[in-house]
């Protein structure tokens, strides 16, 4: 009974699959896409995250000797897929440890000067001053060669008698763009839209043509980010029997790709 008690249950062990530990070190890794780059994970690990931060959960761990591809850059982090077809966000530091499907370090482009030199899109905000009010704008703008940008802005401003938005589009020259600082002009022309307080007798709203000539300095900080200080004379077209000029002082930080 006892032999018997003892094959039975070598036939029961048999029948319960025992764990299978799977090492990607051995696998054979599948060919990388010709339109994406892959790399080689390094590291003991490789943390993916479901977002852009590290905030976001991480949902997915790459273990050394796996193949993912990076398939697109968003400042600090990069999105990836994995062997597994997993996709989600990596950051810099740990895809800076990975390498080449040749086994070379990875030589990852960073932003530098002379991206800034040949940029050509660039947004930003400005704060600053129109006329007493104090104003907040957001800009974009597109580089239509090294030195002249087309430029759109919004602008908003809150002041003890009114409240003033505009949208305008104009045209800046810079000087000398490859200079880490360099001083640019520009014009353009646009909308006003000011709303006087209520409190005031003639509180009718305004809408009006405005031009606008600008000059002012830039410089490359670090990276993708330029700061620039601003100085704008606007010259409102009222359908009165005078224009109206407001002048505009500004700072503003940007990130240009």
């Amino acid at each position: 009974m006892l032999q018997a008690f003892c094959v039975a249950s070598a036939q029961e062990a048999e029948i319960v699959p025992a764990p299978t530990i799977s090492s990607t070190s051995t696998d054979a890794k599948a060919p990388c896409p010709t339109d994406t780059r892959c790399v080689i994970v390094a590291e003991v690990f490789l943390n993916i995250h479901s977002g852009p931060g590290r905030g976001y959960p991480i949902v997915h761990v790459a273990g050394r000797d796996e193949q993912i591809e990076v398939l697109k850059r968003r400042t600090d982090w990069f999105y990836v897929r994995t062997s597994r077809q997993i996709e989600g966000w990596a950051p810099r530091d740990q895809i800076l440890a990975t390498r080449e499907t040749t086994g070379e370090l990875i030589d990852i482009h960073e932003p530098s000067r002379s991206d800034y030199t040949t940029r050509r899109w660039e947004g930003g905000v400005f704060v600053g001053r129109l006329e007493t009010a104090s104003l907040i704008a957001i800009f974009g703008g597109y580089g239509v060669s090294d030195h002249l940008t087309a430029e759109l802005t919004l602008t908003g401003a809150a002041g003890p008698l009114a409240a003033t938005y505009a949208a305008t589009l104009g045209l800046n020259h810079t000087f000398a763009p490859e200079w880490l600082v360099s001083p640019y002009v520009g014009l353009g022309t646009g909308i006003i839209s000011i709303s006087p307080r209520s409190t005031l007798v003639q509180a009718d709203d305004r809408n009006d043509q405005v031009g606008y000539v600008t000059a002012g300095v830039r410089a490359y900080l670090a990276r993708r980010f330029t700061v620039r200080f601003e100085y704008r004379g606007n010259v409102v077209f009222t359908s009165r029997n005078e224009n109206e000029e407001i002048d505009e002082w500004k700072l503003g930080f940007a990130f240009f790709f």
